[in-house]
């Protein structure tokens, strides 16, 4: 049986992860095991999981960047080679007189972050992808790592704290894992008619049915509400 995580128990977990796992080796190599040595890289912190006042996928589609990036044929290393599926994955990612290594070891650090959070908890790993706490999981996920695949494939169900509507909203049974003790949450059908709503002051995992009428979810100190049962 799963033991519940508090929402500050996955920060700390989330926080231990990116100090064990530091990037280090040479360029080339495959999947988890491939590094590109960086000369400049800034890998992002895993945040804190605070209440986004908008909707966060992690899985879903990026902004366009208006940065120029530079051609294919310009992504090499400094020293050795990029694998095929490193090469695909810095393809149209890499801003021109940016070194492509470091944008490398960022895909390849997040890698490393799903990989320790899965072995600690596998609802937690979903739940950052969920969240954005761990950002770019699917590009990453694609060409660098494809064993955590099942990890953005639920992600992808899953809701961020916000407000979701219309298409966004698919009937079925959620939970939520790891909530803060301010999670609350409210469902509203046609004309904003209340149909459920609940919080949760203890920290322990919640669920909710989000019905076929359902027009508006709300979720606020949730974290990620993760697909459950035949909705998974």
């Amino acid at each position: 049986m799963r033991h519940p995580f508090l929402a500050g128990a996955a920060v700390a977990l989330a926080t231990a992860v990116l100090a064990a796992c530091g990037s280090s080796g040479s360029s080339g190599g495959s999947g988890d095991g491939g590094r590109a040595a960086a000369a400049g890289s800034t890998p992002s912190a895993a945040a804190s999981p605070t209440p986004s006042a908008v909707p966060t996928t992690a899985a879903g589609p990026q902004k366009p960047s208006s940065t120029p990036k530079a051609p294919a044929g310009e992504l090499t290393p400094a020293t050795g080679t990029f694998t095929k599926k490193q090469k695909e994955y810095l393809t149209d990612r890499v801003p021109k007189g940016m070194d492509p290594a470091a944008v490398l070891q960022t895909g390849q650090e997040t890698c490393d972050r799903l990989r320790y959070l899965v072995k600690a908890d596998r609802d937690i790993a979903v739940a950052s992808i969920v969240s954005g706490e761990v950002t770019d999981a699917e590009p990453a996920v694609t060409h660098l790592c494809p064993q955590h695949q099942d990890l953005v494939d639920e992600a992808a169900l899953g809701y961020a704290d916000g407000t979701h509507t219309g298409k966004e909203l698919r009937a079925g049974r959620y939970r939520a894992p790891s909530p803060t003790e301010a999670c609350s949450w409210q469902l509203t059908g046609a004309k904003g008619k209340e149909l459920a709503s609940g919080s949760s002051g203890t920290g322990e995992q919640v669920a909710v049915t989000v019905p076929g009428s359902a027009r508006t979810f709300t979720s606020t100190g949730c974290y990620a509400w993760l697909p459950q049962g035949d909705n998974a």
